[in-house]
């Protein structure tokens, strides 16, 4: 039997419980990982998936100093190249010696080879992982096939859905 499902039909629902514990779990693999000590200096997210869970994970590891970055790389649907349009503070960040970076997903890598020649010393976290991107990752909790469409919480709705075999 083939496989007739669209590409956006093989998806991984994440509800913001799952998030969470998968966030928390990132966070207990980062924990003692930083180079000053085991210590972060600070956590940027790339916004906007990536909020959530950095959030949760400066929560965890008990960081303070919080700040983002922007990569825009879609137009409406339309990909483009990415570009950074909001940066963190580079006096902080520097190189990123000691600086977390956190997003909720790598897909192709294409965002994070903008924020990795901004920040080339930098760890990289991600709650999910593709292949195609995984390489550009120090850290991630699940890896997902590349053809997976993973439905966010702050993309979803409740609705009633049809039972499998009708109604």
């Amino acid at each position: 039997m083939t496989d007739q499902r669209l590409p956006h039909e093989k998806g991984f629902h994440v509800s913001w419980d799952q998030l969470h514990r998968d966030a928390r779990a990132l966070a207990w693999r980062l924990d003692g990982q930083g180079p000053e000590n085991g210590e972060w200096k600070a956590v940027v997210a790339i916004t906007r998936g990536g909020m959530a869970p950095a959030m949760i994970v400066a929560r965890e590891l008990d960081i303070r100093t919080v700040d983002t970055i922007s990569v825009k790389s879609y137009n409406h649907q339309a990909q483009s190249e990415p570009v950074i349009i909001k940066s963190p503070d580079m006096d902080l960040v520097g190189d990123g010696t000691g600086v977390l970076i956190v997003d909720d997903l790598v897909d192709t890598g294409r965002t994070l080879d903008v924020v990795i020649k901004a920040m080339p010393k930098a760890h990289i976290a991600t709650v999910y992982a593709k292949p195609m991107g995984r390489d550009r990752v120090n850290s991630y909790v699940t890896e997902v096939s590349q053809d997976t469409w993973i439905f966010f919480p702050w993309d979803m709705a409740l609705q009633y859905v049809e039972p499998y075999r009708g109604t």
